[in-house]
């Protein structure tokens, strides 16, 4: 049973994308296509903030390209150094939140300690940092330019104190449209497609539309988290299931679950 990944492939050490590992192993022949590509921005002020971790309570990660975009900084403003002899045990001293397997796996590559992680989304790992020992100084959150607005919102309402910096931003992937039109002329149309962010939606949804035609209907969708789900609910398209955590097992044994008939006894 065909299933197409909208989302960038990611090597664990093994040589496969864990997504595509995990939906094999669940009977499913999973093909990824990169939707979107990422513009990184304000660097420069981010190296800045990252060099003053005196200034901060902690870090809230809730996408891998935010963590990206440390490395980046590191890199480009020559402080690598820096952070291995002294900024990162200084951060490593404060909490690092963060939302799912992946964006946590990263940071711990940075040699931070990572709290929160089995929270599925940025409202519920806002529930978790209002849980913990109330903070003085701000939480530097990292993110996007279309990051949901439920964490800050609810860290704002509990009086725990938060500096956002944009330093990214999604765009469309230059290759996106040729790609699905060469999986659908060569596969046929997938049993189900997965969505991985609202943006992926927006700007593949027409090409899906187009190269799958008279088999669109066919199409059972599914989402990676709520935020996603509600996209592709508004779009009224069929939402057969929701990811319980961003991660591959929990979408695996979603889609198992919804496609996959269960056996006769």
């Amino acid at each position: 049973m065909k299933v197409l990944l909208l989302k960038e492939p990611k090597d664990d050490g093994s040589g496969q994308d864990p997504y595509v590992q995990e939906l094999g192993s669940h009977g499913f022949e999973a093909t990824l296509i990169p939707v979107l590509s990422f513009e990184f921005l304000s660097l420069q002020s981010f190296s800045e903030k990252l060099s003053r971790p005196e200034a901060y309570g902690g870090l809230i990660f809730t996408s891998p390209r935010a963590v990206e975009a440390v490395e980046l900084c590191l890199e480009k403003s020559g402080q690598l150094q820096d952070w291995k002899k002294s900024l990162k045990e200084k951060w490593l001293a404060k909490p690092a939140y963060v939302v799912g397997q992946a964006t946590a796996s990263l940071v711990r590559k940075l040699g931070l300690a990572t709290e929160g992680e089995k929270c599925g989304n940025g409202e519920k790992l806002a529930e978790y940092i209002c849980s913990q020992e109330p903070v003085t100084l701000p939480l530097l959150f990292p993110c996007g330019t279309l990051k949901g607005e439920a964490l800050p919102n609810m860290l704002q309402q509990k009086g725990v104190p938060m500096e956002s910096i944009t330093v990214y931003q999604k765009i469309p992937h230059p290759e996106i449209q040729d790609a699905l039109r060469s999986y659908f002329s060569s596969q046929g149309t997938p049993a189900s497609i997965a969505f991985f962010s609202p943006s992926g939606l927006s700007h593949g949804l027409s090409y899906i539309q187009e190269f799958s035609g008279d088999s669109f209907d066919q199409i059972k969708f599914a989402a990676i988290g709520p935020t996603t789900a509600r996209a592709l609910t508004s779009a009224g398209l069929p939402l057969i299931c929701t990811a319980e955590k961003p991660c591959p097992h929990d979408l695996a044994a979603g889609l198992q679950k919804a496609l996959q008939p269960s056996p006769a006894w």
